[in-house]
């Protein structure tokens, strides 16, 4: 890819004319990236937005597939499919944080996790907006305090990550 090429992410892509909504972006670009057929998704939320690298709204769309689902990826999108149990995003064994300047100029700290791979012998650097998305869900899912600092009350967990992205979308703007 032209952009951010050799990193993880999520399936996902701009929403193109005939997309109804974020949801059906989301299909679509998981059945083009990895072969996901969309009616063997059980759609459940869509997530807070994020802001990319690129000042992009982000919106993730969250889902059930069954875990008998095999990857078939589109060579000229993606080169290695893999799975992470959600929970390592609460429990990390390899765990850091990289500092990270926006394109605004705006200074923080993002998420950075090393994840090894038996399956395919392979080490995976799941950082910045697919690490947030991640950490976000296992706090979600699993209501419990992960083994590193999050910048959530997780007593609030919602209204704080809308806190989190009004902040960052009001910097975006306050520095042009």
């Amino acid at each position: 890819l032209r952009r951010s090429p050799g990193e993880v992410c999520f399936p996902g892509g701009k929403s193109e004319a005939t997309d109804k909504d974020e949801i059906d972006t989301a299909l679509r670009e998981a059945k083009e990236e990895v072969g996901l057929q969309p009616e063997k998704v059980e759609v459940i939320c869509r997530l807070v937005p994020g802001i990319d690298k690129m000042n992009h709204l982000v919106t993730p769309v969250v889902g059930f597939i069954e875990d008998t689902f095999q990857a078939i990826p589109n060579p000229d999108e993606v080169s290695d499919v893999f799975v992470v149990p959600l929970e390592y995003f609460v429990k990390p064994l390899n765990y850091k944080t990289l500092p990270y300047k926006t394109s605004s100029g705006y200074f923080r700290q993002i998420h950075c996790f090393i994840y090894d791979d038996h399956e395919h012998k392979m080490s995976f650097k799941i950082w910045g907006l697919t690490a947030h998305f991640a950490v976000f869900l296992a706090l979600v899912i699993f209501g419990k305090r992960p083994t590193f600092e999050v910048d959530y009350d997780l007593d609030n967990l919602i209204s704080s990550s809308e806190n989190n992205l009004m902040n960052l979308y009001t910097s975006l703007y306050e520095r042009k």
